[in-house]
């Protein structure tokens, strides 16, 4: 898999399979699958778009190239020749809004790739036109894509990705000891799923399972620390 020699690396865990749906069922039936050449997802952070990108790309296997915009320090001409990727993923695009170097260079991508026929996908905060583009031509290519809100889940798709993630580490996650994680901590998907593995190492360390006494001292613990 082709990616930036900028110390990014895609996750291993970044798959199809191990993205909860929820209500993004349409979304990835056009990623994994769907004929939409140009595709644009938008969603808060931790919704799971960077996630999907990746999981695009390891799906697409050698073909593929992962490109984050956000990523300090890059010159618009980093993006060139991309566009012979069969599949380019573009994550952070919001990161490069009005730059007027970084939106010439975007469009250039978009027309190249419209002519090669790659797959081009793109990530950002908000939708491509609620973004504040000072490039004309390229706020129109980028209304042009497919576009796609990426939903948040809810708490029973909460509760399925603490136990998909449990499962894939080997872990006996109980019922009450799920809730008790969903009610007592962080909200979002990536702080809860990062939690779990902290708690998983922890009660490794110390011999112990996952029970809701442990996880209330650990994180008693770790708030202590912080104090």
């Amino acid at each position: 898999m082709r990616q930036l020699a900028l110390g990014v690396k895609l996750r291993d865990g970044a798959t199809f399979d191990s993205f909860i749906a929820g209500a993004n069922a349409e979304l990835i039936a056009c990623l994994h699958g769907g004929d939409a050449k140009h595709v644009w997802l938008w969603g808060g952070r931790a919704s799971g778009k960077t996630h999907l990108l990746q999981a695009v790309c390891a799906a697409a296997g050698g073909s593929a190239a992962y490109f984050p915009l956000g990523a300090a320090g890059l010159p618009p001409e980093a993006l060139a020749g991309f566009e012979t990727a069969g599949v380019l993923c573009l994550d952070d695009v919001d990161a490069v809004a009005g730059d007027p170097a970084w939106e010439r260079a975007l469009f250039a991508l978009f027309n190249a790739c419209t002519d090669l026929g790659t797959r081009l996908i793109l990530a950002a905060s908000a939708a491509p036109r609620s973004l504040a583009w000072v490039l004309d031509d390229w706020r129109s290519r980028a209304a042009s894509c497919v576009v796609y809100q990426v939903r948040e889940l809810d708490e029973a798709g909460r509760l399925e990705a603490l136990r998909h993630r449990a499962m894939r580490r080997g872990l006996e996650l109980p019922s009450e000891t799920a809730a008790y994680l969903l009610k007592r901590t962080p909200r979002d998907l990536a702080s809860l799923l990062d939690l779990l593995d902290a708690l998983d190492e922890a009660s490794l360390a110390a011999q112990r399972r996952l029970t809701v006494p442990f996880i209330r001292d650990a994180l008693e613990k770790s708030a202590s620390t912080r104090a």
